[in-house]
């Protein structure tokens, strides 16, 4: 069969775009055939994610005091405030698009294993995960790192030293570290390229078998083209994106996992192109040819997985052409505030190396060659700046993420990012999810209303009896045949009029329940030692034991459920029929004759049906209240039962039906099968016909499903609004189950008021004046939490977006009902672009993906719907209560050290420069450095490493404190730990020890000069070691180790470094004398000047706790 198949793909970058539009014009459309259902289509209007789209919607736009602020920030002041960096972007990204110009996607024409006859090239089907090739991986890790100021600055001073005249000590002393740092990141980046290698390698090295006209060739994933015929067994990884053909199934349909795709767990049903599958033999021409529409249910997508049966399909798009790749963007680098913080301080400690050797050249006179002497001062006080900065906060980053995935109170938590630890401790908005993450994404079905009776979980029996009486009366009116059955309502379908009895509207009911969905039940076989047959074929018993039901949807699994506990049980489905199980045991059979999906955008799914037995038509509906309350019949009850419902936080879905003559079918099927052929707006037509079914049909029923509360979700949010961080929920549920929830949950507290921004179905919020009006409204309240629609949301944005996000800020909390995915994230933006404070986002499912990634920390839960979610977040828990423990402790642990150890590290470099300062100065301001070689090296490793690095172990409060006090965490967003206020005291600390230091040693040992350097780097040594003391809060038994190893370290040392403790090594002469350094004098000497350094800082400290002692320290006590 060489039949062309034409396919039309929608490239990557204007996908979102022509969505938008598509959408935008299917809700105007859309209003030509139904004018009464306003709601459902500004219901779907996604969120514009600019101003520009807006430009011509409403003359008076312009005005907004917005858009006259950025007029008037036009030309220099604009240029000044960032001009500069979005004209060199724009540039860049004009530049890169030029040199990566992707070529157009059109239609293409696939000739079935002829891949020979295509007459474009397509990429080669390789899976490339790699960052770099051979020659761009060391340039690109280069580029990584010398990107940093701290980076790029010690590689200019290191290079430096390749010019005599500059040179200043040993080349090693500058090197040795950096090429230390630079060593660690090659190595890892090597390692990890090298990994995702290996996994390429493999994927790419699967064998397939391909058909050809010689018969079945075993082929490789890489070597796969498009218009080739591949078989792909169960289990095994579908290579390509492919148009399926056959497949071994009786029922013309299979299974795929797709959780690698969207890490959603649930099975997909795939159906294979009738023609090919009715073929005796694939490659037989077909005669007269056949054109049959092609939908998405007749694809097979790349990197999901054959889960029932073998698959024939044809290649049609290979490689960086797969909606996979397509779909999969590279995550933003999340660069944390601290990081950000301690590159500033780093900057300020440039200009202050700059001006301080500027000052030594004016002080020398600006004598002989003065440049030289400047660059040779800005290479002695180098230090200033220490590289150790980098290695240490980051080796500590490692540390903290060991410490939170080995902490037993919080178990499964995962550390993907390992660069922002610190986040967590600075949070100040939270934005979660709802289903999945607030709840447990279980339904348990827990009430059916009927209009004039209403059953709950205490009254099932109750339908369950009725089930049992109505079918045994239809069997024992049928008693002629034993296995089939008709209802006995059949005799009050001809006169409606006729009130029927509770018994028949339940039977009804249940019955629309037990067949409107898409659920197929599987059955596990029990013969599962060999592994052969994993899923028996559909023809054995239908045991209740081993039988599962897989859907897209857990709500439908749960309905499902219910009808088979009050007696009504799905025993078989197929594409084409569905059998029933009576509670007598009879198997009722259903021809399904049409389907209709369920869509975020119609919110309602319908099914036509055929009763095998008395051959009566069915068309059965169920959906959202919003979508249904316009298509069945008038009623008073629907509205009321649905907003109760609501309230007591359960999924509502109302159930239809209406009967169809065979006349009305066929006149039906012909228009829908024209509809689906049409090449032009084929989904508007078929909308249209199917809508000309959906008119006044016959309301059964009102269905309430619960979906239970995780585990200690309440106390978990009481903690965090405690701890000062404002939550908001954004949940694609509707307005009144998010509002139930937010009240049960306690997101908002009992005494609080909730002020609803009226969805547009009540109260149109559409234009500008209404949203200003209830703008006001909402202002006059306060204390009051807000609940707003994803609609009313969008047309707030669009015209007061600065003060609708800060009337916003000041709720204690919110709630963003109907949220689509991309409306999460531009909220998540929004906070960061409005309130400069850190966000977290947190979520469970493929559609909070976009929101994690945009959050400054993305937190993900491994739930019910899949992987994807904790895949692509920062760090990873397996419950919401897990976040407590994270933020409280974790969070405030991380940013506490972290801020303790970068202005040590950073007064380590700021007193031996300080040091080196008073050396010049006396010298009359010689660039002479005062201690050589190894001495500066192990000054920064060796002798004070460990102690240094102990300031991970550290800890102000308790964990227990941390979580019973969550007040304490106020204190940690105001960033108070590492500010320019502490910078200045360590600098102005650096200074004062650095001094005493020199001058003590110079002004005791006059007569012995010649050691000066051995007294002052002795005395320097203990110094940093009582400092390091000095800062601990809390002892633990490695910090005591830490400092011992390193005064032995140094005592040790001292026998073996004697050349270097002479002022400029051999010119003076001067070698270390150990008969000297074991005298009673060098002993008391060094003693006195440490004493003189430390001592006042201890006595400042000890009166500053006790006059005024931080938060934490009165609990303590």
């Amino acid at each position: 069969m060489a039949d062309q198949i034409p396919l039309h793909p929608v490239p990557r970058s204007s996908q979102r775009r022509a969505a938008y539009y598509a959408s935008a014009a299917t809700a105007q459309r859309h209003n030509r055939y139904q004018v009464e259902d306003e709601s459902s289509h500004l219901d779907e209007m996604p969120l514009m994610m600019s101003e520009e789209g807006f430009e011509n919607d409403e003359s008076d736009y312009h005005t907004l005091p917005r858009a006259r602020i950025s007029q008037r920030r036009r030309g220099l002041e604009w240029f000044i405030c960032g001009g500069w960096k979005f004209l060199c972007t724009s540039c860049s990204d004009w530049l890169i698009s030029i040199c990566r110009r992707k070529k157009e996607l059109k239609a293409r024409t696939v000739w079935l294993g002829c891949p020979e006859k295509c007459e474009e090239k397509y990429p080669k089907n390789a899976i490339k995960n790699q960052k770099y090739n051979i020659f761009t991986f060391i340039p690109g890790v280069l580029y990584e790192q010398f990107k940093f100021f701290l980076n790029l600055y010690f590689l200019v001073v290191s290079c430096s030293q390749f010019v005599p005249a500059l040179k200043i000590g040993y080349l090693y002393t500058y090197w040795a570290p950096l090429g230390f740092v630079l060593t660690v990141t090659v190595v890892r980046e090597a390692v990890d390229e090298f990994r995702r290698y290996k996994r390429d390698k493999e994927m790419n090295s699967q064998l397939y078998s391909k058909l050809t006209v010689r018969g079945k060739v075993q082929v490789k994933s890489s070597d796969i083209q498009v218009g080739d015929l591949i078989i792909v067994e169960k289990n095994q990884r579908i290579p390509s994106d492919m148009v399926f053909l056959r497949t071994s199934e009786k029922t013309g349909s299979c299974f795929i996992r797709t959780d690698q795709l969207d890490g959603e767990t649930d099975w997909k049903l795939k159906v294979a192109v009738s023609c090919t599958q009715r073929l005796p033999a694939l490659g037989e021409d077909s005669d007269p040819a056949v054109h049959e529409s092609l939908s998405i249910e007749n694809t097979l997508w790349a990197s999901t997985v054959v889960a029932s049966g073998t698959v024939i399909g044809v290649v049609i798009y290979t490689g960086k052409e797969t909606r996979s790749v397509m779909n999969t963007s590279n995550p933003k680098n999340k660069v944390g505030l601290l990081d950000l913080e301690l590159n500033q301080l780093t900057k300020a400690l440039f200009l202050a190396l700059v001006a301080l050797s500027v000052v030594m050249v004016t002080l020398q006179g600006f004598v002989g060659p003065w440049y030289r002497n400047l660059f040779r001062f800005l290479l002695l006080f180098s230090y200033i700046i220490p590289i150790s900065l980098r290695v240490n906060l980051d080796m500590g980053k490692a540390a903290y993420g060991w410490m939170i995935m080995k902490d037993d109170n919080i178990p499964g938590t995962v550390v993907r990012t390992s660069t922002i630890p610190e986040e967590l401790g600075r949070l100040v908005y939270l934005l979660t999810d709802k289903t999945g993450t607030l709840t447990q994404n279980e339904m348990i079905f827990k009430r059916l209303h009927l209009g004039t009776v209403s059953y709950g979980t205490d009254t099932m029996d109750e339908i369950q009896s009725h089930i049992i009486n109505s079918y045994s009366q239809v069997h024992s009116q049928n008693s002629g045949n034993s296995t089939n059955s008709t209802p006995s309502r059949k005799l009050q379908s001809s006169a409606p009029k006729v009130r029927k009895s509770v018994s028949s509207r339940i039977h009804e009911a249940v019955k629309a329940i037990a067949l409107c969905h898409n659920v197929t039940p599987v059955y596990e076989s029990r013969t599962g030692v060999s592994g052969e047959t994993e899923y028996a074929e559909v023809d054995q018993d239908f045991s209740d034991e081993n039988r599962t039901y897989q859907a897209s949807s857990p709500d439908e699994v749960a309905l499902v459920q219910w009808t088979e506990s009050v007696g009504l049980t799905l025993v078989n489905r197929d594409l084409t029929s569905m059998q029933l199980k009576t509670p007598g045991g009879h198997i009722l059979t259903y021809y399904i004759l049409q389907i209709f999906p369920f869509t975020s955008e119609s919110k309602r799914m319908g099914i036509i049906v055929r009763d095998e037995f008395s051959g009566e038509i069915t068309f059965y509906m169920k959906g959202a209240d919003v979508a249904m309350s316009t298509i069945v019949q008038y009623n008073d009850w629907l509205e009321e039962e649905c907003g109760n419902m609501a309230r007591e936080g359960l999924r509502t879905l109302v159930v239809a039906k209406k009967s169809l003559t065979e006349e009305q079918y066929q006149d039906f099927e012909s228009r829908y099968n024209q509809a689906k052929l049409s090449i032009h707006d084929r989904n508007l037509k078929v909308a249209a016909v199917v809508e000309s079914l959906e008119r006044e049909m016959e309301l059964l029923c009102l269905t309430g499903v619960e979906d239970q509360l995780q585990a200690d979700v309440r106390p978990t949010l009481e903690m965090l609004r405690n701890a000062g961080i404002k939550i908001w929920m954004l949940t694609g549920d509707k307005l009144e189950t998010a509002t139930c929830i937010a009240k049960s949950s306690h997101l908002v507290s009992r005494t609080q008021d909730i002020h609803i921004f009226r969805p547009c179905f009540l109260l149109k919020v559409t234009t500008r004046g209404e949203a200003h009006l209830e703008l006001n409204a909402f202002r006059r309240k306060h204390d009051c939490a807000l609940v707003i629609s994803g609609d009313s949301l969008e047309v707030c944005l669009k015209y007061y977006e600065h003060e609708f996000v800060e009337l916003a800020c000041q709720c204690p909390a919110v709630v963003c009902c109907r949220c689509s995915p991309t409306q999460k994230a531009h909220i998540v933006k929004l906070l960061q672009h409005h309130t400069g404070k850190r966000t977290c986002a947190i979520g469970d499912g493929g559609n909070d993906v976009s929101m994690i990634q945009a959050a400054d920390c993305g937190i993900g839960i491994e739930g019910k719907e899949g992987k994807q979610a904790s895949l692509a977040a920062d760090f990873s828990i397996t419950q919401f209560k897990h976040i407590g423990r994270l933020l409280m402790v974790h969070g405030r642990n991380s940013y506490k050290r972290s801020a303790a150890l970068g202005q040590f590290v950073m007064h380590r470099g700021l007193i031996i420069s300080t040091m080196q300062a008073v050396f010049s100065s006396v010298f009359y301001f010689a660039s002479v450095p005062l201690y050589q070689g190894f001495l500066m090296v192990g000054y920064a490793t060796i002798y004070t490493m460990f102690p240094v690095f102990s300031l991970v172990l550290d800890q102000d409060v308790k964990p227990e404190m941390a979580l019973l006090y969550p007040e304490l965490y106020k204190d940690l967003t105001k960033g108070r730990s590492l500010s320019f206020k502490t910078f200045l005291i360590w600098v102005l600390i650096s200074i004062y020890q650095g001094g005493i230091l020199m001058y003590g040693a110079l002004l005791l040992f006059e007569s012995e000069f010649v050691h000066v350097v051995a007294i002052s780097f002795t005395a320097l040594i203990l110094t940093e070691l009582l400092m390091v003391a000095l800062t601990i809060r809390t002892w633990h038994w490695l910090m005591v180790v830490a400092e011992f190893l390193s005064l032995g370290c140094y005592v040790a040392s001292l026998a073996f470094l004697n050349e270097y403790f002479g002022i400029g090594r051999v010119s003076f002469g001067a070698f270390l004398d150990v008969a000297f350094i074991t005298t009673v004098t060098f002993l008391w000497k060094v003693s006195a000047i440490t004493v003189v350094s430390c001592l006042p800082l201890y006595i400042l400290k000890y009166l500053k706790r006790k006059f005024s002692p931080p938060s934490y320290s009165k609990l303590t006590s």
